[in-house]
């Protein structure tokens, strides 16, 4: 039997909650009058611990580093792997608040080598579990209003708030290294499904092949501007065209347009005289087209825009016999 005879598991995606949702269930958990439930949610949230790695922090797990913020110590857990995870200013609140009325007490033994501990959840010398966790969510769940397409409450499990902290991390651009090390995976295998649920580079893609990464220019009423920002149409990244009579902005996908600019490259173009206003304006707007292609790294619109720019100051001399000057480049 080779490697390749062995089935492979189902491969699915993380099953994060909508950002709506996330936010008015954290809100609900923040009101609940289990002390416990509230800071082990809060934490959950907050840190994207696995439900054992929470009931094992140790009394000493957060760490001021100074400069850097303090940070959550995650004893070895289930991958038998140590981790420090930053924490926001909520997360340390209520760590603080549950350490505040802890009191002292006794260590226990853990449950997996047996030596004694000093967990940070216990109350009256006994360690809170699964159970009360999991009935502060639903709590929060219905007193949030959550409700499925059965009209029940919404089912959530502690587990998703993991997947809620990882998620919306990835949507930020975190890389792949750091979620690994935050969420204590062994395997980028682990940590790419976040990748492939969020990944603004795939996002970004999509919207510039859909022509939607930018508006479009809105066709202006009689008597408006035709844009109305000249100075934003000029620095948006789209394949730009000045016209004596207007504007035109294509977007990156649809490449660069064999139309633009034929008439005034054209030999047969013969201007009047009264538009050699709009030609000058025309001449200006291009000259930064070109900057702004060259700064972009854009070879066939810094040669396109160089070639009307060419053809505009011919037909401006030709439009000006007794001016023996040129206009500058």
């Amino acid at each position: 039997m080779f490697a390749a005879d062995v089935p492979r598991p189902p491969h699915q995606l993380p099953r994060a909650l909508a950002p709506g949702t996330d936010a008015a269930l954290m809100a609900a958990v923040a009101d609940l009058p289990d002390l416990f439930a509230r800071v082990a949610l809060m934490v959950l949230r907050g840190t994207g611990l696995r439900m054992g790695e929470l009931l094992d922090l140790e009394l000493d797990c957060v760490v001021d580093y100074g400069p850097t913020g303090h940070w959550l110590r995650v004893p070895l857990g289930k991958l038998n792997s140590e981790r420090s995870i930053p924490l926001d200013e909520a997360t340390l609140d209520v760590l603080t608040q549950w350490r505040a009325q802890r009191g002292t007490q006794r260590g226990l033994p853990h449950q997996r080598d047996g030596r004694m501990v000093d967990f940070l959840f216990v109350e009256h010398g006994r360690r809170p579990g699964h159970a009360r966790i999991t009935r502060g969510l639903a709590d929060a769940v219905r007193a949030a209003g959550l409700t499925g397409a059965d009209g029940e409450p919404l089912h959530v499990t502690a587990h998703q708030l993991r997947h809620c902290y990882a998620t919306a991390l990835a949507n930020s651009g975190m890389s792949i290294q750091g979620l690994m090390a935050l969420l204590g995976h062994t395997t980028p295998e682990m940590t790419l499904r976040y990748a492939t649920l969020a990944s603004p580079t795939l996002r970004a893609a999509y919207e510039t092949a859909m022509g939607r990464m930018r508006p479009r220019l809105p066709i202006a009423p009689i008597g408006k501007p035709m844009v109305p920002d000249r100075v934003q149409w000029l620095n948006t990244e789209v394949l730009k065209t000045r016209v004596a009579h207007g504007f035109c902005s294509r977007e990156l996908a649809a490449e660069a347009c064999a139309y633009a600019n034929i008439c005034e490259t054209c030999e047969n173009f013969l201007p009047a005289t009264e538009f050699a206003p709009s030609l000058q304006d025309q001449l200006a707007d291009i000259r930064v087209l070109r900057e702004d292609a060259a700064a972009r790294g854009w070879t066939s619109e810094i040669a396109r825009h160089q070639r009307v720019i060419d053809s505009l100051e011919t037909h401006l001399r030709r439009l000006q016999p007794n001016d023996t000057s040129t206009p500058n480049p």
